[in-house]
């Protein structure tokens, strides 16, 4: 890695919609004592706060003058972070599905993604991190000193996120459905597209169980810290 030894540790975990970033990333913060900043979280709070303006969702510009007004923080939680906008607790109410769909908008324009990236760098710039997203081993923190890839087939994905929603909520062939356009609108976009960083480590989760995803990315960054000292 090309990261400076001495700099905190940064663990960056890229993925697809419903490869287990999420997950994997919080346990891992947890057992090596990390805080883990969730890009997601970010994205889905400014497009909660989108919908509560009734912005357009496809103006760069009008979302780019609501991202000046806009506060979001992340605080860590036994269980995750908790996530507030403008103040206000709003960690369940971005994970319903109009808030999911709202993000997968906004976070394709470069404007949004920039003051996203400024904002995450600020936030991870004191202390050692795991950081999901998209985006992460590449844009947002190049110089991670571990690079994790998290991906899995689309229809074992699809069922994962399918078996998150609550029951009923939509049916298994629309979540695939969504999740593959989704996908669609991640590696073709023109600011940082969902891709491995060249020095990433790729792991295939189709077959594996999450305990098993987490012991491969406990195994990897247990190297790194024994090669620094």
């Amino acid at each position: 890695m090309t990261a400076n030894d001495s700099a905190p540790l940064v663990v960056a975990i890229d993925g697809p919609a419903g490869a287990g970033k999420s997950t994997v990333a919080a346990r891992v913060a947890a057992r090596f004592g990390l805080l883990n900043l969730e890009s997601g979280a970010m994205y889905r709070a400014f497009a909660l706060k989108a919908i509560q303006t009734d912005s357009d969702l496809d103006d760069r510009e009008e979302l780019g003058r609501l991202a000046a007004r806009t506060r979001i923080r992340l605080l860590p939680a036994a269980m995750g972070n908790r996530v507030f906008l403008d103040d206000v607790e709003v960690t369940k109410r971005i994970r319903e599905p109009d808030v999911t769909a709202a993000a997968s908008r906004v976070s394709v324009h470069p404007a949004i993604r920039q003051w996203m990236v400024s904002m995450q760098r600020q936030l991870g710039a004191s202390s050692g991190i795991v950081m999901e997203g998209r985006d992460i081993g590449t844009t947002v923190f190049p110089h991670a000193q571990v690079k994790i890839f998290l991906d899995a087939a689309a229809e074992v994905r699809g069922q994962r996120r399918y078996q998150q929603n609550s029951p009923g909520a939509e049916k298994a062939e629309s979540v695939l459905q969504e999740l593959r356009e989704r996908d669609r609108r991640d590696r073709t976009r023109a600011e940082s597209p969902l891709q491995p960083a060249a020095d990433a480590v790729i792991i295939d989760s189709t077959d594996l169980s999450l305990d098993q995803v987490v012991g491969r990315v406990e195994a990897i960054i247990s190297e790194h810290l024994a090669e620094r000292g």
